[in-house]
């Protein structure tokens, strides 16, 4: 089928954005593609739409559940059929999925890196057509990466099973080490990059160290109109911010991970209809939610790294209307950032105390546990054993890199039922448990799909349709399931630790002490590029992110908080070249003292001089050598 023709059927879109379509036919040949597109540049379209095209299913592997999660409930609106595994599923679940991918009409499969890894998948893998292997947010292969998931270096070990088929791998976020790295984890037959500019030519960045946050961004919303997002550190800090903009007439809601699943969804909706103007979030909000018309989007609390605020800040925007992302921050702010960072890497023996207290908490024997999950209070666990709530939780996820677990936000999990009993034999139970019967019924009237896969159903739904109480509901469900009529998974919305494998001794627990240290080295050097960035003056904040990921050659923004300033001392283009040629027959000799630079320039305003010192700085024309003289580059 052609390509036009299914974005067009199943998307609405007659033309396909930047890159979208190179990027897809490059797969569809057979190469192995590395795509690198920006915040909003529709990544997942470039394997959905092949996925369609192509005869045979896609697997798509992601490193996020709730994204899984929600990008197949999207694929199922649009009348195509997808199904996702990942660790913690119910074991039937898993079954029906996988089913549906050999035997059904499924065309794609979502699946986490560590269910890829697993024997059960390996073993139903040989017998699957699969046209190619997508791996979404693929920075995380990458040590250098700045979400670094070991499961994913098991990627490449089905393609020996799977030889002829291409692989697709996609990210927002990969400085040039990433991208090469990639490639080379992956096992690219070929090195193959097609990447769209990361260049948001509408988005205006700003910096502003500011003491009194409050009173700066009243100023901002009064100045910018239209539907904003302000991120902030801490849950606490959300609902701050939100009413101190709600009593200064502002419409706002807080947002995070710890809300009800319906209270999350009723603010996630407010916002997107335009209800409320702003939504005052921890980073646990905006993945996989595309409003085109964000006018603003603010950190008054450090964002975790250069690539965490690119794509956060690249909310802004994306109907390529005028936009602003700013960062508000103070000598407080740095301060605490290299707390976080020295909290963020526990002692190897803290590690070790916190998975040993953590097996004791969830009640695990040695050599048990492995692929289940079980609800999770950090708060509770560290005050049981005694740990600082920030080291246990950096504890947790040092762990989860090494692969041993992982350790999922409040995600709600609706209940899901699967009929297990078909045809005559579901007709025999019926009329052997009338009391059964009615019940039956009413499901089967209520939901379709119920005996090819798992469907979510509304316990409140079928209450108001029986006008018995939702614990009723479950009851009669859990009845079913035990007589193994139909197979029911209860609603979960608390946090998981899922056990990826059995629980250790503690002391057989592999921490390479290689790996501790390079990651440390690592974030070091990424906190220390947002620091830079943040403090910097000098430099267009559009080329120090572009250059943050390898991206050359392209002129300043021209609107950011620097050029701003810069442009307050205006130069002309004759202006311009006239003093350019004066410096570089100078600077083409040898190097020279930036004053003995603006001494030998004739007839000029010095302002206007330094301004054009400053471009080619900037623009990668001059350098500072050791001794600090400016020299032409490249002579």
């Amino acid at each position: 089928m052609d390509i036009h023709k299914i974005l067009l059927q199943y998307w609405g879109y007659t033309t396909f954005r930047p890159m979208q379509e190179d990027i897809i036919l490059s797969v569809m040949k057979g190469q192995d593609t590395l795509a690198l597109l920006p915040t909003g540049g529709g990544k997942s379209i470039c394997y959905q739409v092949p996925a369609l095209a192509m005869e045979g299913i896609c697997l798509v592997v992601s490193p996020l559940i709730a994204l899984m999660k929600d990008q197949v409930e999207q694929l199922k609106a649009r009348k195509i059929k997808a199904f996702a595994i990942y660790s913690g599923m119910h074991f039937n679940e898993i079954e029906v999925a996988l089913n549906n991918a050999v035997y059904g009409d499924a065309k794609l499969l979502y699946v986490s890196p560590e269910r890829l890894a697993s024997r059960q998948f390996r073993e139903v893998l040989q017998y699957m057509k699969v046209n190619f292997v997508a791996v979404d947010e693929a920075h995380c292969i990458s040590q250098w990466g700045y979400d670094f998931r070991p499961p994913y270096l098991q990627i490449a070990e089905i393609r020996d099973m799977i030889p002829k088929v291409p692989i697709l791998a996609v990210t927002a976020s990969a400085t040039p080490e990433v991208v090469d790295d990639i490639q080379e984890k992956l096992n690219f037959r070929e090195k193959r990059v097609i990447r769209q500019s990361f260049e948001r030519e509408n988005l205006a960045y700003v910096v502003l160290y500011e003491e009194d946050k409050n009173g700066r961004i009243i100023n901002m919303f009064n100045k910018v109109p239209g539907s904003a997002i302000v991120y902030a550190g801490t849950r606490r800090r959300t609902y701050d911010f939100a009413r101190f903009l709600v009593k200064n007439g502002i419409s706002a809601e807080h947002y995070h991970a710890g809300l009800s699943n319906a209270e999350r969804d009723q603010k996630q909706q407010n916002w997107m209809k335009g209800k409320t103007r702003v939504i005052v979030a921890t980073n646990a909000f905006g993945m996989g939610i595309d409003k085109p018309d964000v006018r603003l989007v603010v950190h008054v609390d450090l964002p975790g790294s250069p690539e965490a605020y690119f794509q956060e800040a690249g909310r802004a925007g994306r109907d390529l209307k005028k936009s602003w992302a700013a960062v508000l921050y103070q000598d407080a702010d740095l301060l605490d950032a290299e707390k976080q960072f020295e909290s963020s890497f526990p002692e190897m023996d803290t590690i070790r105390r916190v998975y040993q207290a953590l097996g004791n908490y969830l009640k695990l024997a040695l050599g048990s546990g492995q692929n289940l999950s079980f609800d999770f209070d950090i708060s509770n666990f560290s005050h049981q054993y005694n740990f600082e709530p920030v080291v246990a939780y950096s504890a947790l996820k040092f762990l989860e890199k090494e692969g041993y677990l992982i350790l999922t936000e409040g995600v709600h999990n609706p209940p899901k039922i699967h009929f297990k009993l078909q045809g005559e034999d579901l007709y025999r139970f019926r009329v052997e448990h009338p009391k059964l019967d009615g019940f039956v019924k009413l499901i089967l009237r209520l939901y379709t799909g119920l005996f090819s896969q798992f469907v979510k159903i509304s316990l409140t739904e079928i209450s108001n349709k029986t006008k018995l109480s939702t614990e009723k509901i479950a009851a009669l469900l859990e009845q079913l399931d035990h007589l193994e009529v139909v197979n029911y998974i209860p609603p979960k919305s608390k946090p998981q630790i899922i056990m990826t494998i059995e629980r250790l001794d503690s002391k057989d627990l592999y921490l390479a002490k290689e790996n501790y240290d390079l990651r440390k080295q690592i974030a070091r050097k990424r906190l220390d590029a947002l620091k830079d960035y943040l403090t910097n003056k000098r430099n267009c904040r559009s080329l120090f992110l572009l250059s943050y990921f390898g991206e050359t050659g392209k002129q300043r923004c021209g609107k950011c908080d620097v050029c701003l300033e810069r442009n307050k001392a205006q130069i002309s283009k004759a202006e311009f070249d006239n003093v350019l040629s004066q410096i570089k027959p100078l600077l083409m000799v040898k190097p020279v003292k930036p004053e003995e630079l603006f001494v030998a320039i004739n007839n000029f305003n010095a302002e206007k001089s330094k301004r054009v010192v400053e471009w080619l700085l900037d623009n990668d024309k001059i350098y500072y050598t050791p001794d600090k003289k400016l020299s032409w580059k490249n002579k």
